[in-house]
């Protein structure tokens, strides 16, 4: 009944993502056009190895190294090829030189990410998102899924995992 439908898939791209696309969106015949992949500074500090006592600290280092997490996700994703868009959910401690070391390792894969300030400005803080989820939303999708429905349970999980999770096998009674 609209031109574009917004859904929350979940946590992450392995296990959120993952059942959207390969479950729902096969079981529901739905054919998604693009991902936003929403990211924040805290957690790539975070995940740089910053202890949560010294997160209002300016790091850019832990920003940068712990991008490595976010570029797993990126890379999951495309595997479904589907374009995608980082939305970097502004925080107040969140410093310009943060913001832009996370553009620029996005840039790295030629994945744009876009500041969104809703918390301080409603929906005028989103209206760049909006704009580019439109315009990856308008071309011709290239949607995937990981694995084809008709092969055994155990085939599916392997593809899974190694797709996703990249493991080197998958073992089971």
């Amino acid at each position: 009944l609209s031109d574009y439908v917004v859904t929350e898939a979940g946590f992450g791209a392995d296990l959120g993502a993952e059942k959207f696309l390969d479950i729902k969106c096969r079981k529901g015949d739905l054919v998604p056009s693009a991902v936003v992949l929403v990211a924040t500074i805290r957690a790539l500090k975070m995940h740089g190895g910053v202890n949560k006592k010294d997160l209002q600290k300016e790091n850019v280092e832990a920003v940068i190294e712990g991008t490595s997490n976010l570029k797993r996700h990126i890379e999951n994703l495309q595997k479904f090829g589907l374009p995608v868009v980082v939305a970097v959910n502004h925080f107040i401690a969140d410093t310009d030189k943060e913001i832009e070391a996370l553009k620029d390792e996005c840039k790295k894969h030629n994945i744009e990410a876009i500041t969104c300030e809703h918390w301080a400005k409603g929906g005028n803080g989103t209206v760049e998102l909006a704009n580019k989820v439109v315009e990856l939303a308008e071309q011709d999708s290239n949607f995937k899924y990981i694995y084809e429905e008709g092969i055994p349970l155990i085939e599916k999980v392997r593809k899974i995992a190694k797709e996703i999770y990249r493991a080197d096998d998958v073992i089971a009674d």
